[in-house]
């Protein structure tokens, strides 16, 4: 008899968490003005808001908090950070920041000017802001499919590259300061980047004299990905992926409460000196000194032995296992997912899910409020809420999906949990067309809107 899969761990601390009861959060759904980021945590059982700083940590990394050096300048920790991405990734110059977005503020007000062109694919929700605060614009040049939850296709998060050309040619290296490759490609689906296309992306960009980065956030589980899904990678280890994959980019920001393993933290690597003088000036300004960024010592320490765990394929094995599991349950109970599965989470089509509900009423926001009053479960949407409003003419923008991001937390649930998870939405599946209207905007901020908008029953 074959051996069932068994996780590479054993835990050795719970945390109780409060189920309730549908009453209770049909009112605090309510009270929160229908926005889940709006939630108390008490008032969640199963939190699949963000993978992002929530999972659990080894502990080698506990230990490592106690060893953190919380000199200002300098620090040991510092060191031990610095040696683990150059070693990883190759580049020499690295810019410790609080997490992933300061990364982006402190890069992009070096690089971003007003007018300027970002093209990648499916730049998220703060890497989008980031670039439209500054008045440029980020442009999808994404494969188209990406965009058919079921096609098969295994490297849905490439970028296409001739609409990448068409948008180098149209503006040239006078407008376009990089390309941004997202790894995993969150927008579309947790989607991986294949090597091939990543290399053919660097080829472009050299014809042009157009630089390349990276948002890292899961770095690693892109190159599970591609050793498992590549033919040329299977009997390459992932460290020796990740370091081929960086020697493609001239830099990258990373936010490291994802695939750093870590609850804060993130980091700039890059090669360029000019580039590293200019943002040491903005990390100084806006986060703190060059060796510690934002990061207490302590917190680098965690995160230097956390890249090197999450680099490890028995570990990423189990956790793209997990999200496979829940994946293929919902499959097995007909409920539309974007397929392949994706890396850090299952991602559910709300425009066939809810076919009732119309698109301006949010339907992805209405799956994710149905799902949190059926059984505790918090996603969030990946929709028009997040897409927000195109900043000239204010109008929402219409994204070509409409999902509800079931994000996982690492290390932090069991599959009993993801057992429930399936069987709520099983359950609200199976009244989905008694479900016919959505929500309407009440509130909302000039931009990044979906972290605190208000909303009304339609």
């Amino acid at each position: 008899m074959k051996l069932p899969y068994a996780e590479p761990y054993r835990i050795k601390m719970t945390e109780e968490i409060h189920q309730s009861a549908p009453e209770e959060r049909a009112e605090w759904i309510k009270n929160s003005h229908y926005n889940l980021f709006n939630l108390k945590s008490s008032q969640v059982f199963i939190d699949l808001l963000t993978d992002s700083g929530t999972g659990a940590m080894s502990d080698k990394q506990w230990a490592a908090l106690m060893t953190g050096d919380e000199s200002y300048a300098g620090s040991r920790s510092f060191e031990q950070l610095y040696n683990t991405v150059n070693k990883l990734t190759g580049f020499k110059h690295l810019l410790p920041t609080h997490q992933g977005r300061a990364a982006e503020n402190v890069l992009f007000s070096v690089l971003v000017k007003e007018g300027n062109i970002i093209p990648g694919n499916s730049h998220f929700d703060t890497t989008k802001g980031h670039i439209e605060f500054r008045k440029a614009h980020a442009i999808d040049c994404t494969i188209d499919e990406a965009f058919d939850i079921n096609n098969l296709y295994p490297f849905k998060g490439n970028i296409d590259l001739n609409k990448l050309e068409k948008v180098y040619q149209e503006y040239g290296k006078e407008k376009i300061p990089f390309c941004l490759i997202t790894i995993t490609c969150n927008s579309s689906g947790g989607q991986p980047v294949s090597m091939e296309n990543i290399k053919a992306v660097r080829e472009l960009s050299n014809q042009y004299g157009i630089p390349v980065f990276f948002d890292s956030a899961r770095f690693a589980e892109n190159a599970y990905f591609i050793k498992k899904r590549e033919a040329a990678y299977q009997d390459k280890s992932i460290k020796e992926i990740v370091r081929e994959l960086y020697s493609y980019g001239d830099g990258m920001t990373m936010s490291s409460k994802k695939d750093g393993l870590v609850n804060i933290g993130g980091f700039i690597a890059l090669n360029n000196d000019e580039v590293f003088q200019k943002a040491s000036n903005f990390t100084i300004i806006y986060e703190g000194f060059i060796t510690y960024g934002g990061m207490a010592g302590r917190d680098m320490a965690a995160l230097a032995q956390g890249l090197d765990e999450a680099t490890e394929f028995t570990y990423l094995e189990s956790r793209i296992s997990q999200i496979e599991y829940l994946g293929n349950k919902l499959i097995e109970y007909g409920i539309p997912i974007q397929r392949p599965i994706g890396g850090h989470a299952v991602f559910i089509d709300a425009l066939t899910f809810l076919p009732n509900v119309p698109r301006a009423e949010f339907p992805a926001q209405t799956l994710a409020i149905e799902l949190y009053k059926e059984a505790g479960i918090r996603g969030v949407e990946i929709g028009i809420l997040l897409a927000d409003r195109d900043p000239e003419t204010r109008e929402n923008r219409y994204p070509k999906m409409e999902l509800l991001r079931l994000a996982i937390p690492r290390k932090t649930y069991t599959n009993n949990h993801m057992d429930y998870i399936a069987a709520a939405l099983k359950n609200v599946f199976e009244r989905k067309n008694e479900i016919t209207k959505g929500y309407k905007i009440t509130w909302e901020p000039d931009i990044l809107r979906h972290f605190t908008v208000h909303l009304t029953e339609a």
